[in-house]
């Protein structure tokens, strides 16, 4: 875990956990490093990033575990308020992340406030697709996206759980309110977009942002351009809620 504690931490703190993309195969909890700082020095957050381990070597579920052992560690740290711990990640991050806060609703033992899923990695059923026009995608391909999945489910069996590739779970309903970003360029638009009607349809608030011409991880290699940046403050405009949360709580 790399952790950033804010200064001055109020208490009890909102917290986040952090949750890297890399397809599932590569990566590492320190690609996080800023996007938790700016929550923690901006929100006021504890935020932790979590060094899961990467398949093939570790396949599904060893990665899901090791950022549910992070969750619990969270909620658990002195000073964090556990009903105010969001789940952000990004890429197959946000596939984590989805995943985490379906595991979490099922186990009963922590409940999520928010879920932050930057593009991501949820259905391994788009490997079979082939209407993609490769000329309109950059950074993350078909061809990468079967080995992704094919190295995290090579241990899954025939029947995919839903734990394992969130858009296969049948019921999304009582999950946190989540914020879902895509471009309209990147292999997991369509994905995204279903996944975020799917949770409305099941009495679940989910913003939607499409960002037209994005391509997946534009925010990170072009954070400075203003579609970046407008980006990254509707992540933490989102977040943001937590804060109010507990301004409203806090005693007069």
């Amino acid at each position: 875990m790399r952790v950033f504690r804010p200064a001055p931490a109020a208490e009890p703190a909102p917290a986040m956990l952090y949750l890297h993309g890399g397809g599932l195969v590569m990566g590492s909890a320190a690609l996080g490093d800023r996007f938790c700082r700016l929550v923690a020095g901006e929100l006021g957050f504890l935020t932790a990033s979590v060094e899961y381990r990467l398949a093939p070597e570790h396949p599904y579920p060893v990665p899901l575990q090791d950022c549910y052992a992070g969750l619990r560690w969270l909620a658990g740290q002195p000073g964090v308020d556990p009903a105010r711990i969001a789940i952000a990640g990004e890429s197959a991050g946000g596939g984590l992340a989805a995943a985490l806060t379906l595991m979490a609703r099922d186990r009963g033992e922590i409940v999520p406030a928010l879920q932050v899923l930057s593009y991501p990695m949820l259905d391994d059923r788009t490997t079979a697709r082939t209407d993609f026009d490769a000329r309109r995608l950059r950074m993350w391909s078909p061809a990468s996206n079967r080995f992704g999945w094919r190295s995290y489910l090579r241990h899954a069996g025939s029947e995919i759980p839903a734990l394992a590739a969130p858009a296969r779970a049948e019921d999304l309903s009582e999950l946190p309110p989540a914020w879902i970003g895509v471009g309209t360029r990147d292999l997991f638009h369509d994905e995204n977009a279903d996944y975020a009607q799917r949770l409305r349809a099941a009495g679940v608030p989910c913003e939607l942002h499409v960002v037209p011409g994005g391509y997946h991880s534009f925010d990170s290699l072009e954070s400075r351009t203003p579609i970046a940046r407008d980006f990254l403050s509707r992540r933490l405009a989102f977040l943001s809620g937590l804060v109010a949360d507990q301004e409203r709580d806090r005693p007069a």
